[in-house]
This record gives C-alpha cells, structure tokens and sequence, in this order.
C-alpha cells in the first residue's frame, strides 16, 4: 500500500514541489490551500496519486475536514507536512503593521498548530511523522523580526513534539531553509535555493530508517 503526507500550502513553491517529489517515490499526496484552481491543476499533472483538497489553514475545521476526506480516500495518513506560511511587507518593529502581524500569526503559528491537532490520531495509528517548515529566520536573531519569531516557535514546538511523539513511535522533523526562490518574494532569486532542495530535504527525512528520527534539516544557499 502507498504511504499518504497531507501537505499544506500545497499549491506553489515547496508544498507543490514536494508533492511532485513524494509522487515520484510512490506516495499518494493530499494537497491543500485555498487556492482551488491551482490546486486543481497540480493534483491533474500528478494523476491518481494526488488529491485536491481546498481550504484554509488558519481554519482547524477546514483541516479536519480535508484530513478526513483524505483518510477516508486512501485508508490513513503516514506523514503531514505542516508548510504553510507567510512574510510581512514590513521588516522589523517600530516600521511593522500590527494587523499583518495578526495574519501571519494565524497562518505560521495558529496554522502549524492546526495541522498537528488533525494530524496526530491519524499519526498515532501509522507511528507517523510530521514535518514543518521553519526557517534560517528562526534560527538567529535579526533586528526586530516579527516573522523570525514566528519561525523561532515552529523550531521550539518542533522539538516539543519529537519528544511528545517518542510515546506512540512517531517522529517530527523541521526543515529550515534559507532564501527560497518561491513567489513568497516579489522577484525572483535564480541564485538562492530551489523548491525542490527543500522538497529533497523533506523526502530524506521521511525516507529515514524508523529508528532515525530526523529532527532538524537546515538548507543554506551556496552563494
């Protein structure tokens, strides 16, 4: 039988290019974001092994719903990638827009914590694994960023879980990249890493002997 990762922010960037990697290695793959359309596409370019799962991440009843329609299809999930995030148009404090920080602490803090939430039961009966996205933003300190810290909580719960989930034989990894070239900038960045450098970090994580747990992945562009 196929081993099954629900993706979030699966439309573009690392979510899209991880589905098409865990699809090249026979994994049957959930897509969702709440772009429908591209969704659409992307699940038809990879055929039967995908699944367009519409919603919002910030929304714990659209997860639990998409994970159940998931599970329902292809009888559990193995492994929920937790991707989906957002920057601030503003860097630092003094200059930030307190409603965009609102945002992004619904969707990189709250979000993160509603995948795990719909996640864990199907977790717990497949000894499964989680991956977040973190960041080399979440790593080290830099001048009053908000997002930097957003990113410091995923590292912190990140490991909060691999310990939680040592109890049911489940594992947790963070994977944290440096400057991606993705459309979370407004211009391309040709010489910084590729989605897919992220997508193969993922992979080598899932791919782990079972008795290797995997916690942290940290991705730096060469130049």
């Amino acid at each position: 039988m196929d081993k099954t990762l629900f993706i979030t922010g699966a439309s573009s960037g690392i979510g899209a290019a991880t589905a098409r990697a865990a699809v090249s290695a026979s994994w049957r793959v959930g897509l969702f974001a709440r772009s429908k359309d591209k969704l659409d596409a992307l699940a038809k370019s990879l055929g039967s092994k995908a699944t367009a799962l519409p919603g919002d991440a910030t929304d714990l009843d659209s997860q639990h719903s998409a994970m159940k329609t998931f599970a329902n299809e292809t009888g559990g999930i193995d492994a929920a990638f937790a991707n989906a995030g957002m920057g601030l148009s503003a860097a630092g404090t003094d200059a930030g827009d307190p409603g965009e920080w609102e945002q992004m602490i619904r969707l990189n803090i709250l979000g993160v914590l509603w995948t795990v939430k719909a996640a864990m039961p199907y977790l717990k009966e497949r000894k499964g694994h989680l991956l977040l996205t973190g960041s080399a933003a979440g790593r080290r300190h830099i001048s009053g960023s908000v997002y930097g810290a957003s990113k410091w909580f995923v590292h912190g719960y990140g490991g909060n879980l691999s310990e939680e989930m040592k109890s049911f034989g489940g594992r947790c990894t963070v994977v944290a990249p440096g400057m991606v070239d993705t459309p979370f900038f407004d211009t391309p960045k040709p010489d910084k890493l590729q989605p897919e450098d992220v997508a193969d970090a993922v992979m080598h994580a899932l791919n782990a002997d079972p008795r290797c747990a995997v916690n942290e992945i940290f991705l730096m562009p060469t130049q």
